[in-house]
């Protein structure tokens, strides 16, 4: 059962890699206001029932990457209770973006449902 264990996951843990940024790109694009990394966080928890959680540090690098990219901006704004926070937005690029990569995951998300239901 540890081999299994094991493989399930790397398996999660891949497919978590090449998902991030799409759902980051989708809890910003969803919210009426900008978010810090805490938050953003706590709702891939909440929707995600754990599936998407991970450790929220991992998170910063993918969030710079982004703003980096232009599919984000930040602000840091200080905080009553604790250090400095940054705020991120999503971008007009970013929400334009978006919208392709959802397009490119339903096609893929189907194409793979398709194969494991055994309908080709």
């Amino acid at each position: 059962m540890d081999e299994i264990d094991g493989q399930l996951k790397k398996f999660q843990k891949e497919l978590s890699a090449g998902t991030v940024s799409l759902v980051l790109l989708a809890v910003l694009g969803q919210s009426r206001q900008p978010l810090y990394g805490y938050q953003i966080a706590k709702r891939l928890e909440e929707a995600g029932e754990g599936v998407l959680a991970g450790k929220q540090s991992a998170l910063y690098p993918v969030l710079r990457n982004l703003e980096g990219a232009g599919l984000l901006a930040s602000e840091v704004e200080p905080s009553v209770s604790g250090p400095p926070r940054r705020y991120y937005r999503i971008t007009k690029l970013g929400r334009e973006v978006l919208r392709e990569w959802v397009a490119a995951w339903s096609a893929t998300r189907d194409s793979v449902d398709k194969l494991l239901q055994g309908e080709w």
